[in-house]
């Protein structure tokens, strides 16, 4: 029997990552590096659709690719309604939401977006995305904030950390909904979950606005100096968004969103460039910490994963500040796309089945009112 081929993209922030893969076995990845300069002419995010699915198809293009067998292409989920974990296929409500927007505009969007389109021209695949940023599994007590008109969500790297998340149990032989970890997953966004025998079930919303500051977002701000900032300089609704998701954190310090050329300027002596990351580590060294109360501090591991956990004077830092909680386990970089791909897998062997994109799958919200 013919092996098909399967199609991931992942877009993030700061790049589009793609890959092929025939069966178990990869056939290329490419990362896609996207400057702030490059990306800073679109307006919206979704004005990037064509920039980044003309980038993805030279690749396939150029690496031979046969479109013909291709039967799946696999996108990173994005800000659509909170839903429970899993695969879902691609469809009209899905694309309505991945452009307005629904819960927030973010590169991740693009992932069904592009997915949908690109299968548009192949006769036999269809378009998936599985685990987005939105998986929401949350405790009901971790979306109470104070006051009754604002309540947290779960937006989240929830790919990459439940991809980690298993990844590191198998290495200890043990299944993932034995185990309570903390994962932070350190990239373009920040986010550290309290993963509770497989539910994440706190976890700071790393798209705007809550923990860590990182290389484009704000993270936690003080409030009442937010308030008066809004106030003294009259700043409008979508440029007070793009300061705190996409022009924050390090951008907003040193006009760049890359974070290892502050790794190299602090090794050689930058004052700035050192302190800057510190106080990043040191912020994600405390977030780590409140999740450790959230598990009560029964922790088998902290796992820092990412982009950004290649850096060794970062990771170092926290660890000094996280390894009296559990042992710290680095795995650099991102297990996205396998877990893309390994989705779309099971679900041509027939070991999983695609949900789909309606009301019966939406996590409802929850209001502590009807209580």
């Amino acid at each position: 029997m013919e092996i098909s081929y399967i199609l991931a993209i992942n877009p993030g922030s700061t790049s589009t990552k793609i890959a092929v893969y025939k069966g178990n076995n990869s056939l290329f990845l490419k990362t896609i590096r996207h400057e702030t300069e490059d990306l800073s002419q679109f307006k919206e995010v979704v004005d990037q659709f064509e920039l980044r699915k003309n980038l993805i198809l030279k690749e396939v293009y150029d690496n031979d690719i046969p479109l013909d067998k291709i039967r799946i292409v696999i996108g990173r989920g994005g800000l659509i309604k909170p839903i429970v974990s899993g695969l879902y296929e691609v469809n009209e409500e899905m694309i309505q939401d991945l452009n307005t927007g629904v819960l927030g505009k973010h590169a991740s969007n693009l992932g069904g977006l592009i997915a949908a389109d690109i299968c548009k021209d192949l006769p036999h695949a269809k378009p998936y995305i599985a685990d987005p940023v939105v998986v929401d599994e949350l405790n009901n007590v971790a979306r109470i904030t104070g006051h009754p008109d604002i309540r947290r969500v779960s937006i989240f790297h929830a790919l990459n950390q439940k991809a980690t998340a298993r990844t590191y149990a198998q290495s200890c032989g043990m299944n993932y909904e034995d185990l309570n970890l903390i994962i932070a997953h350190l990239g373009g966004g920040i986010s550290v979950g309290a993963h509770k025998k497989g539910r994440v079930i706190d976890v700071n919303n790393a798209l705007d606005g809550d923990g860590p500051f990182s290389p484009e977002r704000s993270g936690s701000l003080p409030v009442g100096a937010l308030v008066d900032y809004c106030y003294k300089n009259k700043v409008k609704h979508e440029d007070m968004k793009k300061m705190i998701t996409g022009k924050g954190g390090l951008t907003a310090y040193t006009g760049s969103n890359d974070a290892h050329k502050l790794e190299i300027s602090a090794r050689r002596g930058d004052k700035k460039a050192r302190l800057l990351q510190e106080a990043m580590a040191y912020q994600i060294s405390k977030e780590i910490g409140a999740m450790s109360a959230v598990l009560s501090g029964e922790v088998h591991a902290i796992i820092l994963t990412g982009g950004i956990a290649h850096n060794p004077d970062l990771t170092g830092y926290i660890k000094e500040h996280v390894a009296f909680i559990a042992p710290v386990f680095v795995y650099p970089g991102e297990d996205e796309m396998r877990a893309l791909a390994m989705n779309g897998l099971l679900l041509l062997k027939g070991d999983i089945q695609a949900k789909e994109y309606k009301s019966e799958n939406f996590v409802k919200a929850f209001d502590i009112n009807k209580l």
